[in-house]
Parts: structure tokens; C-alpha cells; sequence
């Protein structure tokens, strides 16, 4: 059916929205894509509808065709399965939490893994129902703290989420690759440049996980790569550690006089003054820094971790969250941040600007047992036999010459640092350089750890229970929505790829004469029974600037224009993504169009 501007419900504004932030927010909200309804949630209008419509058939025909099957489950969700997988305690803040009539409690839906596994076990008790694979496409909602960029952050999204379920880690690996190569082929069908990146699997768990990132300016994520095909997000980069070094012959540390330097630069200052080494300096890469940070856990328990790393190098708090977990009590969602003065005053051997781990002037204070033992963890790079300048746990003093397994140990080591463009990929594949981009999917290799936890067990073939190994596999289908307006716009408005554009032509009657109106609805006729789909800008009192302008902002592949050369025969044919505009007569325009479209 021919969609008409005179009776479509939409209204175009000509200025951006005030709180509109990027350029995909703004366009969408100017184009009549989408509506606000509060911070993070917004309405679906008819022509929105039309390209998230098209985003998820594209979705649908690449899972079925790895024999996926599709189900849809409820956002409303009982407490008791969350309670089983201490997620309800885990997600803390960031899901949606109420109560019915009769007190019961409940969730909005931020994601289904216990609802597929439990699905899967009422109805599937043997090897033989496996593999499977199953997967919805459905409205999630989080919390957000800070709900921003319009869909590509908000607390109301929809997202097409797939679980796989195998016998073995064999068959576990065969549906992750069968997802992989979807995916893939989901984002070139969308026409979206995607960069599959190694990633940490964080509180989902698992062995194996990689991202699907957009690049772009705006993305939240940063990821690097280097010109021999390495690719990472930053979380899951490792650091490949230096070779350890004999330190049998290495003269005692000592400890110094430095007053006035709680900072590295001060220290390094300092060091060059006090204790020079002759031709060559200290420099912050001599130092070992000992950051305090705080970390909330979803218990409620605020726990101290001492983190030592080069000095020259700076902590990336993301990177500590994504690969902390080993070391806590429990997993699940937590938060990292430097600790404040409340913390610091609980740890009394903690001096500020002076902290360092093993040597004080009389006992052990870090990664080593005593009084006030605390967590400490190091970056790769300080291994054994490494010789730093760091603090000697009293004010104004530092120790020079601290060798790493001699005088002083740590509980573990963690990728904590910034990982910085030209830093060597750790394949060995040259050095990196950093980007950013949008997440537009993840996939996980779950392993056991819901069916574990849900109890979803079948007969092997020797008749015995096994657990079933698992898969997780999302794709942010409104925010692909939100990526594809971000990276295809002008402007003067949306560029939409014709995969996912509302209609394939946008026709505009330009002029007052009726025969320009009967000419242009013979053409929307023409091209609907060729099987395009058409936007006829059929209103009478309107200007020719605005119906150009409104064909621009909208973004419809094709702009035809019926008009002054429709005398000689003619109407202009352009190219929204180009501005290409040619002059076809009337009785080819369908078959250029179609030749342009491909079909």
C-alpha cells in the first residue's frame, strides 16, 4: 500500500531537539522515526516501525537458516529463577524490580538466560533433542543510570537474544561458529562495517566470547587492532609480561628521604636529585605506583584491592571490573573505583602518596602476610626480579631498588592499564591502534554454568545424566537501528541503505496542475505493483522547498520528483545517498528505479 504524506502519521521538525545528543538521536526524532516518552524509552512511529520491521526479518531469515527456531517468552518475569543464579542479588541497581497485588515479586525481563534453560528443561530429557537452538526477539530493560544517545543507550530496547544447548563442548563450539558466520552475514545484509573483537565474557561467564563492534566517533566501547589482523576490546587484551630476570646479584633495596613527592612526577623529580644514576635517568616506567580501589560488590560489601603497576602507565577501571572477578568471593555485577578518604582511613598502614608493597621500615604491609594484609594484585609487567622505586608505607619516604620476588610478593596479577596505541598486539602481529565503536552483538561460549545452576541435565548416550553446555547470542536490534541512522546521514538528513529503508521510492508531486498529481499516483501505482514500496508526498498546499526537504531528511533511497519536465515527458530520479539526479522518461522511470535497486 502507498504510503501517503497527506495522511501519514507523521510531523517532520526542522530544528534539532534539545536534548537530542548525537546525530542518530536527532535525526530520528526530526524525521518522525521515533517519539520521547521519558528519559531512555521512546514510541515507535509508523515509518520507525517500517526499518526496525526490516532489521528483524533480516535477523530471522539468517537463524533460520542455521536452523534456529523462534520463541517469544514474557518481559514480566518471576523473582524465584533469578534467585537460583543470584542474579537478582547480582544486577543490584540495573533491573526493574516489582511487586503484584499479592506481593509477589517480580522483574522486567533485562535478559532470559533462566527462561531458556528452564524452557529447555521441561520440555527436553535426552542427547537425542540436541542441538539446539532457539532464540526470541524481545523488548529488555535495564536500569540505566544515564540513559543517553537516544536508542543506542536507553532502559527500553529490544533485542533478538539465542541460546544453543549441546551434549558436549564439541557441540558447543559447532553452534558457536554456525552463530558467528549469522552474524556476520546479519551485519553485511544491514549494511553495517562490524569488527569482530575478542571480549571478556564479565558476569555472563563462560570460555569464549567475542564482540561485534561498529566503529565509530560516538561508540562507548574501545577496541584496538593491529595491521596483522589482532582485534580486542581493551578489557580482553593481554599483556604479554616481560622475561624474568636474575636477581641473585642485585645489591639490597634502601630506603630514602623523599619529602614532598605523594605524585610520580615529583618522584621522578626527586630520584634524579637524590640518587642519579650517572648518564642515564629515572624515568615513571622505574616507578611502581600503588593504586587503592574500592570495589562494590553485589552484596553490598565494599572490598579494599591494591593494585601496583609502572608508573607511566595509567589504571583503566573497565579493564579492572572485566577481569577482577577471579578474585572475589562471588561473581556478578560489581562496580570499580578509586577509594575515597573514608576507605583509605579503615587501613591506616595505607599512606597516601607513599604506598608500596612488602618493604616498610619494619614490617610487611602489602602481598605478604601481617596485620594489614589486604588484596594485592600487579599489572604483567612487574615480574620476578624487576627493580622499582615505590613507596616505603611512611610519609616522605620511598624504597629504591625493591626487587619483585625477592622483597616483596602479590596474590595474583590483573590487566589493569590502559592499553595504549603502539603497545605490541599480543599475537605478535605488530603493534595496536585504538578505536571506538558501537556493541551490536556478543556471543558467549556459556558453557554449564545456568544449566549447572537450573539443574538442566539430559541422558547421554551411555543413559547417564550429563549437563547440558550452553550458548548465549545477542544482537541489539533497536540500537542496529540507531548505528545504521548514525553512519548513514548528511546534512540534510538520513541516507537509509535500501535493505532497511521505510520504502524504496519517495515520490514528490511538484507543482499545482492535476495532471502532475494523476501523473505522480500513476507512477506510486506503478512502482507498488512492481513490487517497490512507495512514499507519495501527495499534499496539495504544500511548498516544493518543504517537500524536498522533508524527502531529504526521511531518507528514502530514491527521490522522484514529477514536476515542470513532466511537458517534455521527464521526471528527475535522485539519489539521496549521492545527490545524483538524472532526467528519465516517464514510462521508464519503474524499470530505472528497479534497475538501481537491484531487483
Amino acid at each position: 500500500m502507498v504510503l501517503r504524506l497527506s495522511s501519514l502519521f507523521l510531523r517532520t521538525l526542522r530544528e534539532d531537539p534539545a536534548e537530542a545528543e548525537v546525530a542518530s538521536h536527532k535525526l530520528l526524532l526530526r524525521a518522525g522515526y521515533i517519539r520521547r516518552a521519558a528519559p531512555g524509552i521512546y514510541t515507535w512511529l509508523p515509518l520507525g516501525l517500517r526499518v526496525l520491521r526490516k532489521v528483524e526479518e533480516i535477523i530471522r531469515e539468517e537463524m533460520t537458516s542455521i536452523g534456529a527456531q523462534e520463541v517469544h517468552f514474557p518481559a514480566l518475569l518471576p523473582k524465584e529463577p533469578y534467585e537460583v543464579t543470584n542474579r537478582w542479588t547480582e544486577y543490584g541497581d540495573g533491573i526493574f524490580r516489582l511487586k503484584d497485588r499479592k506481593g509477589a515479586d517480580y522483574l522486567l525481563a533485562p535478559t532470559h538466560e533462566e527462561m531458556f534453560t528452564l524452557l529447555v528443561k521441561d520440555l527436553y530429557g535426552s542427547y537425542k533433542d540436541l542441538p539446539l537452538s532457539i532464540y526470541q526477539i524481545q523488548n529488555k530493560y535495564r536500569d540505566e543510570a544515564r540513559p543517553r544517545a537516544g536508542l543506542l543507550r536507553g532502559r527500553e530496547f529490544i533485542m533478538k537474544d539465542s541460546y544453543s544447548f549441546d551434549i558436549d563442548d564439541d557441540g558447543l563450539e559447532a553452534s558457536y561458529q554456525a552463530h558467528r558466520g549469522a552474524y556476520l552475514r546479519i551485519f553485511e545484509r544491514l549494511g553495517l562495517d562490524i569488527v569482530p573483537v575478542a571480549a571478556t565474557a564479565g558476569a555472563m561467564g563462560g570460555s569464549k566470547s567475542e564482540e561485534f563492534l561498529h566503529p565509530t566517533a560516538i561508540g562507548e566501547d574501545t577496541f584496538v587492532r593491529s595491521a596483522g589482523g589482532y582485534a580486542a576490546n581493551v578489557e580482553a587484551v593481554s599483556t604479554v609480561p616481560p622475561a624474568e630476570i636474575d636477581y641473585s646479584m642485585a645489591p639490597a633495596a634502601r630506603v630514602l628521604d623523599t619529602p614532598a613527592t605523594p605524585t610520580i612526577a615529583t618522584l621522578v623529580q626527586s630520584a634524579n636529585t637524590i640518587a642519579p644514576r650517572g648518564s642515564d635517568v629515572w624515568t615513571a616506567a622505574d616507578t611502581l605506583k600503588n593504586v587503592v580501589l574500592a570495589v562494590d560488590l553485589p552484596t553490598g560489601e565494599r572490598q579494599i584491592v591494591v593494585v601496583g603497576l609502572p608508573g607511566d602507565r595509567a589504571v583503566d577501571l573497565k579493564r579492572i571490573e572485566a577481569n577482577i572477578g577471579s578474585y572475589l568471593p562471588m561473581a556478578g555485577e560489581i562496580g570499580v573505583e578509586a577509594a575515597n578518604e573514608e576507605d583509605l582511613k579503615k587501613h591506616a598502614l595505607l599512606v597516601k602518596g607513599y604506598i608500596g608493597p612488602g618493604l616498610s621500615l619494619d614490617a610487611a604491609v602489602l602481598g605478604s602476610e601481617g596485620a594489614s594484609k589486604l588484596l594485592y594484585l600487579v599489572d604483567p609487567r612487574v615480574v620476578s626480579g624487576t627493580s622499582w622505586i615505590t613507596g616505603a608505607n611512611e610519609s616522605g619516604k620511598h624504597v629504591f631498588g625493591l626487587i619483585a620476588g625477592r622483597d616483596f610478593g602479590w596474590d595474583g596479577t590483573i590487566e589493569a592499564v590502559e592499553v595504549r596505541a603502539g603497545d605490541e598486539a599480543p599475537d605478535g602481529s605488530g603493534p595496536l591502534e585504538a578505536a571506538r565503536g558501537i556493541e551490536m552483538g556478543h556471543i558467549f561460549q556459556l558453557g554449564r554454568k545456568y544449566a549447572q545452576a537450573l539443574d538442566l541435565k539430559v541422558l547421554d548416550r551411555n543413559g547417564k545424566l550429563a549437563v547440558v553446555t550452553m550458548g548465549s547470542y545477542g544482537v541489539g536490534v533497536t540500537r542496529a537501528v540507531a548505528a545504521l541512522a548514525e553512519s548513514n546521514h548528511d546534512d540534510k538528513g538520513l541516507c537509509w541503505p535500501r535493505s532497511v529503508a521505510p520504502a524504496d521510492v519517495h515520490i514528490v508531486a511538484v507543482g499545482r496542475g492535476e495532471e502532475i498529481f494523476a501523473a505522480a499516483q500513476k507512477l506510486a501505482d506503478d512502482f507498488e505493483a512492481a513490487g517497490l514500496e512507495v512514499i507519495y508526498d501527495d499534499r496539495p498546499k504544500v511548498s516544493p522547498g518543504v517537500k524536498f526537504s522533508d524527502a531529504e531528511l526521511i531518507g528514502v533511497p530514491t527521490i522522484l520528483a514529477v514536476g515542470r519536465g513532466l511537458v517534455d515527458g521527464v521526471v528527475e530520479i535522485k539519489d539521496r545517498a549521492t545527490g545524483e539526479a538524472e532526467n528519465i522518461a516517464v514510462g521508464d522511470a519503474v524499470q530505472y528505479v528497479l534497475s538501481t535497486a537491484g531487483r
